[in-house]
């Protein structure tokens, strides 16, 4: 007995999917009935006519209708990109009234996870890949691999709004929520249950508790130690990934984490790697984790000059140098790692333990530490470049969120912690001002005032207007509207400085033996 239409568009999906998995995800010939039966099983379907008949009816019963796009149809170019294919498996289980409604994200991972390639399969390819071409060519197959299994949202981060303004990298994040509670962003520290201890514990791998059947990992040693890495779906910047430690250990910053920084960009040439401050407010929202966060992009500290270089008695093989940045950026510049290693920890242990009650910065108090530092390491021709980025998360009546915080001015673009990546020059700003910028940008072309809805942006419209003059047109709006953006996010990173001087920066390097250099 033939199956009915909708459940053979059904099979006919899988079948695509199977081909599509051959192709992109390495799914061996061998395995191709057992993946499919453990498809069938998700559904209980206990009869299969064959690919040949399915396809035969189905053609019969659409005539001339065109058929579905092939599963390599998803556009080869890109690299394997499965939304085609499996949003045409997910349309044929909808209509066969296989998914309950809100389930398709779930089946999707699912049925993705079992087509992909076991965690052993993957280490071995990219041990082999690592070993006959590099690094860096290993991390790039692993990159479209996580594509290609669906792992790395690929088609979701593309809708992200990107753009380049005032010497920083703007991007709207329309994946996830806006996070103002800093209890809030903390969530991924525990996990109800136990099981895995967080949200990025190596045990997260192929979880359904969390949607993680797509997740593979792959195996980093980093200073004697043993991690892993992993990509981040929903990422900020190309091949945004994270190293985590093997271990469920507290984020934390010491002599051996500058080795782990450096081991990371001799193996992954062209990557950089940094580590959040370890503290809440300025820190990561996992900070019960050790973990780093890195990628295959330049972001615009890398490349910004020195204001004022330094040197020092006891550390000859390196050049310390303050950044011309608008946060508090100290970079550590040699070829001999353990110079390098030895001036940034220093630096590091100099700045924990700073006070200077004159510029608001309190190390420590009742409440416990304040100051700590963000580093981030890239290798160049002069050699490790580690910018040491000053962090502290103090208090204040007037600033309940943190004195070197976004003030409150400018919430309505970002009120969330600056963390690392904004702080080298990456803002995420949330999703919703995708729709209050619209209404800004609409009564701007009109001419009217601002938006009765949307008081809190007084300041930020009225700026936004004297950049435009007289000017009206939809182009100069949005040129506007996007370089306040830009200026917006600039001058947070002036509130997070904290040092507003030089001469403050070169007071505290004199306390730790760096004179300015001639």
């Amino acid at each position: 007995m033939t199956p009915p239409p909708h459940l053979l568009k059904v099979y006919r999906s899988i079948d695509a999917l199977l081909t599509y998995a051959q192709e992109y995800l390495d799914l061996d010939t061998r395995d191709i009935t057992l993946t499919r039966n453990r498809i069938f099983e998700i559904f209980s379907l206990n009869s299969y006519p064959g690919a040949e008949k399915v396809r035969a009816v189905l053609d019969s019963d659409e005539g001339a209708k065109p058929a579905p796009s092939s599963p390599s149809g998803a556009n080869p170019a890109r690299g394997g990109r499965p939304d085609s294919v499996l949003n045409e498996f997910l349309d044929a289980c909808e209509n066969a009234a296989l998914i309950e409604p809100g389930g398709r994200a779930a089946l999707a991972d699912r049925v993705m996870g079992i087509v992909s390639s076991p965690p052993s399969v993957i280490r071995t390819k990219f041990a082999a890949l690592s070993a006959a071409a590099g690094g860096r060519a290993a991390m790039e197959w692993f990159y479209n691999y996580g594509v290609a299994n669906d792992y790395v949202k690929r088609s979701v981060l593309d809708r992200n709004p990107r753009f380049e303004s005032q010497g920083l990298i703007i991007t709207i994040n329309l994946a996830k929520p806006e996070f103002k509670d800093p209890r809030t962003a903390a969530s991924g520290n525990s996990l109800a249950g136990g099981y895995p201890k967080c949200t990025i514990c190596p045990e997260n791998e192929g979880f359904a508790g969390r949607s993680k059947a797509t997740l593979r990992t792959v195996p980093l040693r980093l200073a004697g130690q043993d991690w892993f890495w992993q990509f981040s779906p929903y990422g900020y910047f190309t091949q945004h990934g994270i190293a985590v430690n093997t271990k469920h250990i507290p984020m934390h910053i010491d002599e051996a984490t500058f080795d782990r920084l450096m081991d990371f960009v001799d193996t992954f040439p062209g990557y950089f790697i940094g580590c959040n401050a370890t503290l809440p407010r300025i820190g990561g929202s996992v900070l019960g984790h050790d973990h780093y966060q890195g990628g295959l992009e330049t972001l615009p500290l890398h490349t910004t000059p020195a204001r004022q270089s330094y040197t020092s008695a006891e550390e000859c093989a390196v050049v310390l140098e303050s950044v011309e940045w608008p946060g508090s950026v100290l970079r550590v510049v040699g070829r001999d790692r353990a110079a390098v290693r030895r001036a940034s920890y220093g630096i590091t242990r100099a700045w924990n333990a700073y006070t200077n009650e004159r510029l608001g910065i309190i190390s420590r108090d009742a409440e416990g530490q304040h100051s700590g530092v963000s580093p981030t390491c890239v290798r160049t021709e002069r050699g490790y470049e580690m910018n040491i980025i000053l962090r502290s998360n103090i208090t204040s009546e007037r600033y309940p969120q943190g004195v070197f915080h976004a003030h409150p001015e400018f919430f309505p673009v970002k009120q969330e912690s600056i963390g690392l990546i904004e702080a080298q020059g990456l803002f995420i700003l949330p999703a919703r001002l995708q729709r209050q910028l619209a209404l800004l940008a609409q009564a701007l072309e009109d001419g009217r005032g601002l938006p009765e809805e949307l008081p809190e942006f007084a300041m930020i419209f009225e700026e936004i207007r004297r950049l435009l003059g007289e000017a009206r047109d939809k182009e100069s709006v949005e040129d506007a509207i996007r370089t306040e953006l830009g200026s917006v996010c600039v001058r947070i990173l002036e509130n997070t400085a904290v040092f507003p001087s030089e001469a403050d920066t070169a007071s505290f390097l004199a306390e730790c033996g760096w004179y300015p250099q001639a």
